[in-house]
C-alpha cells in the first residue's frame, strides 16, 4: 500500500467526494467510475478506476472489484464501502470517506508544518553542541558518536513505533495497539469517538436497507476501522442467539460510552433508532475531529518545549563548567 502523504490523502478525499456526489445525483456506479477515469482528481486515480470497471463488467460486486485494484484500498475503506453497498447508502459512505481522508490530510499537513522548526532545532542542537570537542582533541570519531550515534537510535525508535501501527499486522496485534493508544490523553478519546461515529453511520445505512440486525452489527464493526470494536462485537453472536438485544450488550460493554448506550437503547425501544444513529454519528464525529485537531496542535508545541529545555540545560551546564574551571584556577 502506498504511503499516505497529506497530498495523497487530499486526493483520496476528493475522489470519494466526487463519487458520492455523482451517485447522489442518480448517476449509475459504472458511469460514475467512467467519469472519474476520464476526469480524475489526480493522475494515479485513472488506473484503479479503469481496473474497477473491468472487474464490474465481469460480474463482481463493487466491494470485490475495489478489493482487487492497484494500488490497493485500505481494509477500513473497503469495509465502509461494503457497508454502503449492502445498505444501499453508497453516496453517504463515500461522503463519509471523503470527510475522513480530508481530516487526515489537514491534520498531517498542519502537524508537518508545525514540526518543521522543532525538528530543525533538534538536529541543530545535536550537531552544534559537540562541535567544540571536534577542535579540542575529540576527533571525528567522537563527534560522530555524539551526533549520529544519538540520532540513529532516535530514528530507530520512531521507525519501530511506525511499524507497530501498520494496518498489515494481525487483528489481535492491532487491537492491542488500539488499547495502548486509548491511554494517550486526548488522542485515545478522540480516536475512539471517530470509531463510534463510523460505527453509527454504517449501522444507519445497513439497518435502513433491511440488513438483519446481527449482520448489520458485524459489518458496521468492520467499517468502524477498529480491530478492538470488531473483536468485541464478534463475541456477541451466542448472546444474540440466546435472545438478548444489541442494546443490552451495548450497555454492558465498556467500549460504548453511556451517551451512546442510552441513545441507542432509547432508539431501539421507541422505534426511532434511525434518528438516534444519525444523532450519534454527528455527535461523535464532531467531538473526535476536534480532539484530533487539538492533540496534533499541541504535539509540536510540546516537542519544541522539550528541545528548548534540553538546549537551555546544555547552555547552563557549559557555563557552569566554564566558570567552575576559572574559580579553581583562582
Amino acid at each position: 500500500m502506498p504511503l499516505n502523504t497529506p497530498g495523497r490523502s487530499q486526493q483520496q478525499a476528493e475522489t470519494y467526494r466526487q463519487l458520492g456526489q455523482l451517485i447522489q445525483a442518480g448517476v449509475p456506479v459504472m458511469q460514475a467510475l467512467r467519469v472519474l477515469a476520464e476526469h480524475p482528481p489526480a493522475p494515479w486515480v485513472s488506473k484503479p478506476a479503469n481496473q474497477c470497471l473491468f472487474y464490474l463488467e465481469q460480474g463482481t460486486t463493487l466491494t470485490e472489484a475495489l478489493g482487487r485494484v492497484q494500488p490497493p484500498l485500505s481494509a477500513f475503506d473497503l469495509a465502509l464501502i461494503e457497508a454502503g453497498e449492502q445498505g444501499g447508502r453508497l453516496a453517504e459512505m463515500f461522503a463519509l470517506l471523503g470527510q475522513y481522508h480530508e481530516m487526515q490530510a489537514q491534520i498531517a499537513r498542519r502537524t508537518l508544518h508545525d514540526l518543521l522548526y522543532p525538528v530543525f532545532l533538534l538536529h541543530f542542537a545535536v550537531f552544534i553542541f559537540p562541535f567544540a570537542e571536534f577542535f579540542t582533541g575529540g576527533g571525528v570519531g567522537r563527534y560522530l558518536l555524539k551526533t549520529v550515534g544519538l540520532l540513529v537510535p532516535m530514528y530507530a525508535v520512531l521507525g519501530g513505533i511506525w511499524y507497530a501501527f501498520l494496518p498489515t499486522h494481525p487483528e489481535a496485534w492491532r487491537a492491542r495497539m488500539e488499547r495502548l493508544v486509548r491511554r494517550v490523553p486526548i488522542l485515545g478519546k478522540a480516536r475512539h469517538h471517530l470509531v463510534l461515529a463510523r460505527l453509527a453511520a454504517a449501522l444507519h445505512a445497513l439497518l435502513n436497507a433491511g440488513v438483519p440486525v446481527f449482520r448489520a452489527w458485524e459489518l458496521a464493526a468492520a467499517a468502524s476501522g477498529s480491530a478492538q470494536m470488531r473483536y468485541v462485537v464478534g463475541q456477541w453472536p451466542p448472546e444474540l442467539a440466546a435472545g438478548r438485544t444489541p442494546a443490552e450488550l451495548v450497555r454492558e460493554s465498556p467500549e460504548f460510552p453511556t451517551l451512546f448506550a442510552n441513545l441507542y437503547s432509547g432508539g431501539e425501544i421507541s422505534g426511532r433508532l434511525d434518528e438516534e444513529l444519525r444523532h450519534l454519528q454527528a455527535i461523535y464525529f464532531e467531538e473526535g475531529e476536534q480532539g484530533m485537531k487539538l492533540f496534533w496542535t499541541w504535539v509540536p508545541k510540546l516537542i519544541y518545549l522539550l528541545i528548548a529545555l534540553a538546549i537551555a540545560y546544555k547552555v547552563i551546564s557549559f557555563y557552569m563548567g566554564y566558570y567552575s574551571g576559572i574559580f579553581r584556577e583562582m
